[in-house]
């Protein structure tokens, strides 16, 4: 949760959390941040956070959760990072290629969203990515994430918050969507329409996609067979 701290000159400090969407070098050592907290997108200069012994290094790192107080000057209309302090590091998503990969392409795909409209909701989808990739891939004391399933839960969320909803009650004719019928997915209509290989089953699960977190769909018995054939609906 954001804190605000006003003075008397209209000056405010902004506690909150932080991932960092993209760093820019500015001049000799500064940097220029986009960061996404759980209220908006802010920019924000980070001071001399390319020198050796910066204060801020260590928390404006990508894959990153970081406390962060940024001063917002009313006299220059400017943010100015003050400090941050990492919360979470998200280590395990740099040791496996694919994992990186999808978590890199996540991070370019919110950056570009919330560039063109801000919400909220854009933090909540990527930190919930970027907690449920940091799984060990090697460890035999836990199960690796399922690219494929948190590659659908991010694409499928991520529309819907753009507004490119996925309409999971009526078919292309306006039909409403019956359990005793299976589909195909109509691109061109982006509705689904009869016959083909989605079933009620997977309409269900594209259901709950939407509305639970990444971390409770791999308890759902079943799903990798849903995977499949859901990868043209997303």
């Amino acid at each position: 949760m954001t804190a605000y701290a006003k003075s008397t000159n209209a000056d405010r400090d902004i506690k909150t959390v932080a991932l960092v969407l993209r760093r820019t070098n500015l001049g000799e050592a500064d940097r220029l941040l986009d960061l996404l907290t759980p209220e908006s997108r802010l920019t924000v200069l980070a001071r001399a956070s390319r020198k050796e012994k910066s204060r801020l290094a260590g928390g404006i790192e990508l894959f990153c959760l970081s406390n962060v107080q940024i001063h917002h000057s009313a006299k220059s209309n400017h943010n100015i990072l003050s400090s941050a302090k990492m919360q979470t590091f998200y280590r395990h998503i740099l040791e496996d290629l694919p994992t990186l990969e999808l978590a890199s392409s996540a991070l370019k795909d919110i950056e570009r969203a919330s560039r063109d409209a801000d919400s909220p909701r854009y933090f909540d989808i990527l930190n919930q990515l970027f907690s449920y990739l940091n799984q060990p891939t090697n460890s035999k004391s836990s199960t690796p994430p399922d690219l494929n399933l948190a590659s659908l839960w991010f694409r499928l969320n991520l529309k819907n918050e753009m507004g490119e909803e996925l309409n999971l009650l009526f078919d292309s004719t306006g039909q409403k969507l019956r359990a005793d019928k299976t589909y195909a997915w109509d691109p061109l209509e982006s509705a689904f329409r009869e016959p083909g290989p989605i079933t009620a089953n997977h309409i269900k699960f594209l259901r709950l996609a939407l509305v639970s977190p990444l971390a409770l769909l791999p308890k759902v018995k079943g799903y990798a067979n849903l995977l499949k054939d859901l990868e043209t609906v997303v």
